[in-house]
């Protein structure tokens, strides 16, 4: 496995998870009270759609460089 690219796919991951909590935290607590009212399946099928979404970025950067 090649570890600077993991490490910077996971800082990344981080600043991108950190931009609206940074931006509006009010608009961030809304959304968070919105997921713990959502049902497990609707949460099981938002994670694997954003899993999905992230493999298909993936491939298409790999297919890029």
């Amino acid at each position: 496995m090649m570890w600077p690219v993991f490490i910077t796919a996971l800082g990344l991951l981080f600043v991108f998870e950190g931009i609206l909590p940074a931006l509006s935290p009010r608009a961030w607590r809304r959304l968070m009270q919105q997921m713990f009212i959502q049902s497990d399946r609707v949460l099981h099928i938002i994670g694997l759609a954003s899993m999905l979404i992230g493999l298909a970025l993936v491939t298409i950067a790999r297919d890029l460089y």
